[in-house]
């Protein structure tokens, strides 16, 4: 299929993980790297909406602290984890740090910004602490982020 997520078989994966999902090479010769960013075992598990959207918010603003090669952070419609886009090629483990160093800023955060009628299409659609448990959880599985599929028996 067209979409490289749904080739992957979700059955096998393990999440937490954070995996290479696509590189693209525009036109001009600049490079895009699409990140898989799973906090949430696929058809078992899932974040809550509020959840998801403040880690967004979050993200999207504390990663750019950390690197001016963001392109953008979205949450996946299954609500299992995110899509990481940044310019260039990255080693896997710099993309690890920087999303280390993001959610650690997520951890320590005392608001969620933009989360406000002006600000966001659903300003009241949001949970810091729901944002940082999760991202509590996500850092201590850090051992576990490079593996994306299960061991078969």
């Amino acid at each position: 299929m067209n979409v490289e997520s749904f080739n992957l078989d979700h059955r096998t994966v393990a999440a937490p993980y954070v995996r290479l999902a696509d590189r693209k090479v525009l036109p001009a010769g600049d490079v895009l790297s699409k990140y898989d960013v799973r906090f949430a075992q696929p058809n078992v598990a899932h974040l809550e909406m509020p959840v998801v959207h403040s880690l967004e918010h979050l993200f999207a603003e504390h990663s750019r602290n950390h690197s001016d090669r963001v392109i953008d952070f979205s949450p996946m419609g299954c609500q299992t984890g995110f899509y990481l886009i940044l310019s260039g090629e990255w080693a896997d483990g710099d993309v690890q740090d920087l999303i280390a160093a993001t959610l650690e800023d997520v951890t320590r955060a005392q608001e969620v910004p933009a989360a406000n009628e002006t600000q966001c299409g659903w300003g009241a659609n949001h949970t810091l602490t729901g944002a940082q448990d999760a991202a509590r959880r996500f850092l201590a599985a850090r051992a576990e982020w490079s593996t994306v599929t299960r061991a078969t028996a």
